[in-house]
């Protein structure tokens, strides 16, 4: 006898608990594509509004005038120029209140700064605990569907007399449908995290070279006049 074992037909004939286990794993399937797109393009156009802002930092513009260009675009600014604006926002309040001691303003600045590189590195992980779950419990979920059907499987067949391959093929086909979908939710998931990490590794190491490139130009700045950093580095 000829059966149809293909994936349709088996969740179809499948028990109610093995359906529910791979609908719940298709939904968390689609939920983990739509995270990883949106870290995709999210890390994408972070690195380049970091790279943008790197080469207007670099290319001799004044320090007020790139304040002043953050503080206008703080919606659209990414992560380093906001790290930027928060310390020099922090040098300037100091400053206004007449403090003139160097360690004081450069402190000052950097603590700013480095609270704005926190929340910034909160907002680049977010998501990641998603995928990091998803590709570690998937497996186990698929694994239990499977557990499931070929307990039903089994139990079926007590009642018969004479045990074939035909008979027992379907039942324990459709129960490992269930681990093959585990696995299907769960290695995008753990691949997704894994590059996210590495990504969002090198932005932070970034982010804090350029807290520490700024807090060396400020320092230089106190150094060599008293007025407000706002020229040349």
């Amino acid at each position: 006898m000829n059966q149809d074992l293909s994936i349709l037909t088996l969740l179809i004939h499948a028990s109610l608990p093995v359906q529910l286990v791979v609908l719940l794993l298709a939904g968390i399937s689609i939920a983990s594509w739509a995270a990883i797109f949106r870290k995709f393009f999210a890390l994408k156009r972070m690195r380049a509004l970091n790279d943008e802002f790197e080469r207007d930092f670099w290319s001799g513009t004044s320090l007020n005038e790139l304040f002043a260009s953050a503080a206008q675009n703080a919606k659209l600014a990414g992560p380093m120029e906001r790290i930027f604006a928060s310390g020099m926002r922090e040098y300037q309040k100091l400053r206004e209140r007449h403090v003139a001691d160097a360690g004081t303003l450069l402190d000052g600045a950097r603590r700013a700064m480095r609270a704005s590189f926190q929340r910034e590195l909160d907002v680049a992980e977010s998501n990641l605990s998603f995928l990091a779950t998803v590709g570690s419990v998937s497996p186990y979920v698929g694994l239990f569907g499977t557990v499931w059907g070929i307990m039903h499987a089994f139990t079926g067949l007590a009642a018969l007399t004479q045990v074939t391959l035909a008979t027992v093929a379907p039942g324990i086909a459709e129960a490992l449908v269930a681990t093959a979908i585990g696995l299907f939710a769960a290695i995008p998931a753990v691949v997704g995290y894994n590059r996210f990490a590495r990504e969002i590794d090198k932005t932070a190491i970034a982010l804090e070279t350029f807290i520490e490139e700024f807090s060396n130009i400020l320092q230089r700045n106190l150094s060599t006049q008293p007025a407000p950093a706002s020229a040349g580095r």
